[in-house]
């Protein structure tokens, strides 16, 4: 028995990676980073989106093409291969998740419609429901939302956010609501943005069925997390070829450093460690939409597990490359800081491993 992605995905992950490579090189991802060039990052999700990343998960019946999570999911490890800068895992997975899952038929025409049309583009921001902290609180009060909002991912260019409070409420706010303040927040992974959202009487948009009934906001934040899953797996993997390809041309003391024993060992190490990865992944999104009795519990191990793995690969590999591994010519700390902020988004391994913990009932 085959267990692996298909002809379809292969092409589909394919084509990511092309024209990552021909458009996103590392020094256009070095220039984006340095000077926030949004012109050349709105060229680039642009073209992503004329392969039709935004309407990959989104039903035919509103416009999209109707796949299932275990082709976002390829295409995630697509973009994790090329620190794509662009959004993905919150505004074209789970956004579109969470309006299919928990909007009531009138919400989902006019949401999901605007997202595979390209018209309307989420930020997303659950952390609150995942560790709330006790200076970071949404509080519903009929429509109008007050508080702060953590972590908000893929918040550039933004018409909406997509948030909840810590009972698993969803809602939908406007980004041009006059009593919303966005804070751009700084991190270690210059690809993709972040914010916190600051809420004064902001008008909310309930998502019908996510009141009392957290059914949505827990598959919303299992895709989420096998979505960052993949993006390290794809990460971790040009890092391994990166570290192969380097101990081929790098010598010492007149040998190639791949002939050395030590060095071996450690592309070995991470090779091996990083293979078995793929499967899990691609099996907690097979459960997503075909074994849901398993897919909460194959998302905490996947998004833990391969957390754990892809740092000792990015630490791994940084020493394949010595002093190399280090500096801004090689680039090798983007692939580094992507896998490191993958690790803590939607929860660290130690947060993510006491959920799988409980679900199995200990």
């Amino acid at each position: 028995m085959y267990f692996g992605l298909s002809e379809e995905q292969t092409f589909f992950q394919d084509n990511v990676k092309k024209f990552l490579v021909d458009q996103a090189p590392l020094d256009v991802i070095r220039q984006i980073t340095a000077e926030k060039n949004t012109s050349i990052q709105e060229e680039i999700r642009q073209g992503l989106t004329n392969l039709g990343l935004n309407a990959l998960l989104i039903p035919e019946d509103y416009g999209g093409l109707g796949l299932d999570l275990l082709f976002a999911a390829a295409v995630s490890e697509g973009l994790g291969s090329g620190v794509a800068p662009i959004a993905f895992t919150g505004s074209y997975v789970m956004a579109p998740l969470a309006i299919m899952h928990g909007g009531s038929d009138v919400q989902k025409e006019n949401y999901l419609t605007k997202i595979s049309s390209n018209t309307v583009k989420f930020g997303v921001g659950l952390s609150e429901y995942i560790g709330a902290r006790e200076d970071a609180e949404l509080i519903i009060n009929g429509n109008k939302v007050n508080g702060k909002a953590l972590f908000v991912i893929d918040a550039d260019d933004a018409s909406h956010f997509i948030l909840s409070d810590d009972q698993g409420t969803i809602f939908i706010v406007d980004a041009d609501d006059s009593g919303l303040e966005i804070i751009e927040l700084t991190s270690v992974d210059k690809t993709r943005s972040y914010v916190e959202i600051l809420l004064n009487n902001v008008t909310a948009e309930i998502l019908d069925n996510t009141v009392k009934n957290n059914n949505a906001i827990e598959k919303t934040i299992d895709a989420g997390r096998i979505m960052l899953a993949a993006d390290s797996v794809g990460a971790a993997q040009v890092m391994i070829d990166k570290s192969v390809e380097y101990a081929k041309e790098r010598k010492q003391f007149g040998r190639v450093i791949g002939s050395f024993q030590a060095v071996k060992h450690m592309c070995a190490e991470m090779t091996a460690e990083l293979e078995p990865c793929y499967a899990i992944v691609w099996h907690a999104a097979h459960c997503f939409d075909y074994i849901p009795e398993e897919a909460r519990l194959l998302a905490c191990q996947s998004k833990s597990h391969i957390s754990e793995v892809t740092k000792m690969v990015a630490k791994k590999a940084t020493e394949v490359h010595g002093g190399m591994g280090f500096t801004d010519l090689l680039g090798l700390h983007y692939w580094f800081k992507r896998i490191g902020m993958n690790r803590q988004l939607l929860g660290s391994p130690e947060l993510v491993r006491d959920e799988a913990g409980k679900i199995q009932g200990f």
